[in-house]
């Protein structure tokens, strides 16, 4: 196995996930049962996309030699709503000041069509869409 993550269960619904580097928090909604200490585990998921897919754009425009001044994704998503309630759409906007937009452009197009492994994975039951806003 290549990854590795264990759940502590702390109370109610509140639980930490941790790697041998990091812990996440996890709780669910107060009308849910939890007492939001954490992102709730679907809102990891969004976390997770804008994190695989932000780390490939820098990476990608630092090869290029066009690292913006900012950048900022923001992932909104509508679910099913027969359960399980899954991700049907999700739409990301990548804001960027200081930005290349042909460049920047180009590197959330590979991101998005080669790279991100969770973009790729969320793509066989949701569409996703993306904006880029520079400023």
């Amino acid at each position: 196995m290549e990854m590795k993550t264990v759940l502590t269960w702390h109370e109610e619904m509140h639980m930490s996930a941790s790697t041998d580097v990091a812990r996440v928090e996890m709780d669910a909604k107060p009308d849910h049962g939890g007492q939001g200490k954490g992102q709730s585990p679907k809102e990891l998921v969004l976390s997770g996309l804008a994190g695989c897919t932000g780390m490939d754009v820098i990476a990608i425009l630092k090869k290029m030699r066009a690292l913006p001044a900012t950048l900022k994704i923001e992932v909104e998503a509508d679910q099913t709503t027969e359960h399980p309630r899954v991700f049907s759409r999700i739409h990301l906007r990548y804001i960027a000041t200081g930005a290349d937009r042909e460049k920047l452009e180009k590197a959330v197009n590979l991101s998005q069509n080669q790279y991100c492994g969770v973009s790729a994975m969320l793509a066989k039951t949701a569409e996703i869409t993306h904006e880029i806003i520079v400023d």
